[in-house]
């Protein structure tokens, strides 16, 4: 099979698409013959080295890359329920797997998976973005939450899925998203050009209960929060200051069936959207890394083998 793979970890100029043997599933794993996966930031990290230079992983000859994906399950290892034939969404959660999603075939553990009978391309766009943002707002504690970035992938997931939850959304992003952030359901919008913290508190004098950081601003959007708030914070490395009697909460996702199977309900009930910006084959994965590098892009560049 073709997989792309991160060897010199120099960036996306440095990705190779190599041949490779079909993966076999284990006890308690399933074959996925991929249909779809997207692209992220995540995945720029990787192929760039940033996940072993924050410590998060061990150096290694190869790094697999991809973390979201959509298609059919091939074959199943010993004590897995899911029948060959179901069409899945799945999160291949660990860094440090020389294969992963960016594939024709990806094994993951059974509980990583969900069935869906979400369009492939669509249902591609879900698993990390929105896992991300379901167990952020899991944390968050009373009415307000501010979110920045909230016309990228994580943060809009965020909002809507906050929205539906009835917490009062104050949402962030570029001048030009207003009309995108409300539609996602943000009940007040902040342009970035503007003073956050002051635009916030004209808002929630006092300050929001929580802050979901997509953007990663750090202290600057903690100036946002009241005292005795919580900020969650989605990046590794060093955190923000617990100032003000703040939590801060560095949070790292993890997969399971439970998650993923709320958000393809709910996304099937048209909950949450899937945001496809493009398509890309294996072939021009690298064109889609360069891509994203470059920013701007709403939705997912999605990958179809």
């Amino acid at each position: 099979m073709r997989a792309l793979v991160a060897r010199r970890l120099d960036g996306p100029d440095a990705i190779e698409l190599i041949e490779t043997d079909v993966p076999e599933p284990a006890a308690g794993q399933v074959r996925i013959k991929v249909a779809a996966a997207g692209v992220n930031p995540v995945d720029l990290a990787v192929s760039a080295g940033l996940a072993v230079q924050f410590g998060l992983t061990a150096p290694r000859e190869q790094f697999g890359l991809g973390w979201d994906v959509a298609g059919t399950v091939d074959a199943v290892g010993a004590g897995v329920e899911l029948a060959p034939g179901t069409t899945v969404i799945g999160l291949a959660d660990l860094l440090g797997r020389s294969l992963k999603t960016h594939a024709e075939y990806v094994v993951l553990d059974a509980d990583a998976v969900a069935a869906t009978t979400l369009d492939p391309v669509a249902a591609a766009t879900v698993p990390l973005n929105a896992i991300t943002a379901l167990q952020a707002l899991n944390a968050v504690d009373g009415q307000t939450v501010l979110v920045t970035g909230a016309a990228g992938g994580v943060g809009g997931y965020t909002v809507e899925l906050a929205k539906h939850q009835g917490l009062t959304v104050i949402a962030t992003a570029g001048d030009q998203d207003e009309e995108l952030v409300r539609r996602l359901g943000a009940d007040h919008f902040v342009p970035r050009s503007a003073d956050l913290a002051t635009a916030v508190r004209q808002i929630v004098p006092a300050g929001v209960d929580s802050l979901v950081d997509a953007a990663i601003i750090g202290v600057g959007a903690q100036e946002a929060v009241r005292n005795g708030g919580l900020h969650v914070h989605l990046q590794p490395g060093p955190r923000p200051p617990h100032l003000r009697a703040i939590t801060v909460l560095q949070l790292f996702l993890h997969a399971n069936r439970h998650d993923l199977t709320r958000l393809v309900e709910l996304a099937e009930a048209g909950v949450i959207s899937t945001r496809v910006a493009e398509t890309y084959s294996l072939q021009d994965a690298p064109e889609a890394y360069r891509r994203l590098t470059k920013g701007g892009v709403r939705g997912r560049l999605v990958l179809v083998p």
